[in-house]
């Protein structure tokens, strides 16, 4: 998982010694997420409903990583997706999340940041 890391992290100038150390490039990464305005709607891991009693906005990027760990093309069109927005008739996360799309975001986050947001996410999976 680690040599994943490098291997797709590396190229962005992530440097290798938050490589190293998973724990300092978890807090890089919840950083940048933050302040790219992800954490909005995300969570890190699944939780319950909201306090409202809906479902959460946006899905887990822990489920994320997992329904697309066995996808080549998921960073990619992850990337894309953060980038341009989700589709609308898309609902792949039906009964999961709430009826909202993910909005773009190409003002809030750059290109190579969210590349970089995208690949940490899909390695999220224990």
């Amino acid at each position: 998982m680690r040599i994943l890391r490098c291997i797709l992290l590396a190229p962005l100038g992530v440097t290798m010694v938050a490589l190293a150390n998973p724990a300092e490039n978890d807090a890089t990464m919840l950083k940048l997420a933050a302040q790219s305005g992800c954490m909005a709607c995300h969570t890190v891991l699944p939780g319950v409903k909201r306090a409202d009693g809906l479902p959460p906005i946006a899905p887990a990027w822990r489920d994320i990583a997992i329904k697309y760990r066995d996808d080549p093309g998921a960073s990619e069109r992850l990337t894309r997706t953060v980038m341009s927005g989700s589709d609308p008739r898309a609902r792949h996360w039906v009964g999961k999340v709430s009826a909202a799309n993910m909005p773009p975001n190409a003002q809030s986050v750059g290109q190579a940041d969210a590349r970089v947001l995208v690949n940490w996410i899909l390695v999220l999976v224990p």
